[in-house]
């Protein structure tokens, strides 16, 4: 029985670490890539490079287009990311809550109207809301990325929070509410609490997805000097003069480092929490 056991563990071993590799392949490779001529780069899937080259860092803090360099790319990025994940932690945070613990006219309608948004593309919203955020003149600003997450307007993040919400004993509230506990009080010091888990997940999901989005800045943002890292390294792009790819990587891969600090920073909590998230009580 320890025999067979034994090769069932090692089997499953052998298909994660498997997996690993695969997952881990490409962030390797752009590593190495940053070591390789554009020729290379697009010429082999190897990781080592044939020939080394030392200069994708040269000049990696020089402005592009004369207006912005990657260190304000990365402090707008961060003025845009850390905000939403404030605003989105707590207005998702009292929606669930609300969903979860309270009975009022409507509740079950407007629940369900809000898992249903979470089918709905966001390429059907682009116009409707670009049209007016314009008219309240938020265009050329970070308000139209920001200020909609202060109204819980990530829907995936609110049925994550209620779905773990299900599965807390309001035996503990009850007891909150004899000890002298108003609702406010008992959701901070009794809910959230609990909730860590799950809000850790939820923002990492914000922090990675605000730092990834390309296509909202793109729309809203139209000052050179305002724009995040994502664009930023659109910028570095340039089809006519040639680009010179290991330094777009090299740009690429110290963007990507305070994503992938946070990450491992909270990794537990983050695993904890989704799989909590996705289990009824």
């Amino acid at each position: 029985m320890r025999t067979r056991e034994n090769k069932r563990k090692a089997f499953q071993y052998a298909i994660l670490i498997l997996v690993g590799i695969v997952m881990v392949y490409p962030l390797i490779w752009m590593c190495f890539a940053v070591f390789k001529t554009n020729a290379e780069i697009f010429s082999s899937a190897a990781i080592l490079p044939q020939k080394w080259v030392f200069d994708a860092f040269d000049g990696i803090g020089k402005p592009v287009g004369g207006q912005i360099t990657l260190w304000k790319a990365m402090f707008n990025t961060y003025t845009i990311v850390i905000p939403k994940v404030v605003f989105t932690l707590v207005s998702s945070t009292l929606t669930a809550y609300s969903f979860s613990r309270f009975k009022y006219p409507g509740r079950n309608l407007m629940c369900g109207l809000m898992i249903a948004t979470l089918f709905l593309p966001q390429v059907v919203l682009n116009v409707p809301q670009y049209i007016m955020y314009s008219e309240w003149g938020w265009t050329d600003s970070y308000a139209p990325l920001i200020v909609p997450t202060l109204f819980a307007v990530e829907s995936y993040f609110v049925f994550m929070l209620l779905q773990f919400l299900r599965g807390v004993p309001r035996e503990l509230e009850e007891a909150a509410e004899i000890d002298g506990c108003n609702s406010f009080q008992t959701l901070w010091k009794i809910i959230v609490p609990m909730l860590k888990p799950s809000l850790v997940s939820c923002a990492l999901f914000q922090f990675m997805w605000s730092s990834n989005d390309f296509q909202g800045p793109l729309i809203y943002v139209n000052t050179v000097k305002r724009y995040p890292v994502s664009v930023f390294l659109k910028m570095t792009m340039d089809a006519d003069a040639g680009t010179a790819w290991n330094k777009v990587l090299a740009s690429s891969i110290i963007a990507l480092l305070p994503t992938l600090v946070v990450f491992f920073l909270a990794q537990n909590e983050f695993v904890e929490g989704v799989s909590a998230g996705g289990v009824k009580g």
